[in-house]
């Protein structure tokens, strides 16, 4: 009956593949065309790739990474949409859980001890209702079999979108927002701090840096997508 009522179900409400909209099966969330096709970055294998390059001189980064190269009105990009702002928390997890099975793949990313998700203003989670670097981070956890710290930095001010500032821009609107709320989980420990798109890495560089004043803790990072300067 179940089964029936799903099917009745998928003529008028199909499940269609979040990146390239193409109609699929409801037990899947991501079509198997890009699932396959999708393009991989694969900075994972190479130290001084341009993730990595984005921190350099700026904070102590021991790798960096990320799963897929973001443009503008891409598959990638309608994927990222549809966690960010349509609320698919699972096909965040399902992504997060891909991009762990390569962190567990790469020589880098072998001494990780916790994962920390760029957390949000508790305004903005408040109007999202949830944090999609957190699902990516709860995917990571799964494959990687490493713990998600939350509570132990916090974003402490509000600020505007990103995407229309350059580099120095960003870095003035996102310096001073993040506060370490709890330093001695952090103490001498590897962390993968995971966001969902790296453009300038000035919100990462800005939380990193309030970590490093407080911690001699190693960092890690790693993305959903990679965009550069847009």
């Amino acid at each position: 009956m179940n089964k029936w009522l799903s099917g009745f179900t998928g003529l008028f409400f199909p499940t269609i593949c979040p990146a390239c909209k193409f109609r699929m099966s409801d037990e899947i969330l991501l079509c198997l065309k890009c699932e396959s096709h999708l393009p991989e970055t694969n900075f994972h294998l190479n130290m001084d790739n341009p993730v990595a390059k984005t921190f350099w001189g700026r904070v102590p980064v021991k790798a960096a990474t990320a799963l897929y190269y973001y443009n503008k009105g891409s598959k990638v990009q309608n994927l990222i949409h549809q966690i960010k702002y349509k609320g698919n928390q699972k096909l965040g997890v399902f992504a997060g859980k891909k991009l762990g099975n390569i962190l567990n793949n790469s020589e880098h990313f072998k001494n990780i001890d916790l994962i920390i998700p760029v957390p949000l203003h508790p305004k903005k989670l408040k109007i999202r209702g949830f944090n999609q670097s957190t699902c990516i981070a709860n995917g990571i956890s799964a494959a990687i079999d490493k713990p998600v710290v939350e509570l132990a930095v916090s974003r402490v001010s509000f600020t505007n979108t990103q995407t229309r500032k350059n580099r120095t821009d960003r870095w003035q609107n996102v310096k001073d927002v993040f506060e370490v709320t709890d330093n001695e989980i952090l103490k001498g420990k590897n962390i993968l701090v995971v966001d969902d798109v790296i453009t300038t890495g000035a919100t990462l560089e800005a939380l990193l840096y309030k970590i490093q004043q407080q911690t001699n803790a190693q960092f890690y990072v790693a993305s959903l997508a990679y965009a550069g300067l847009l």
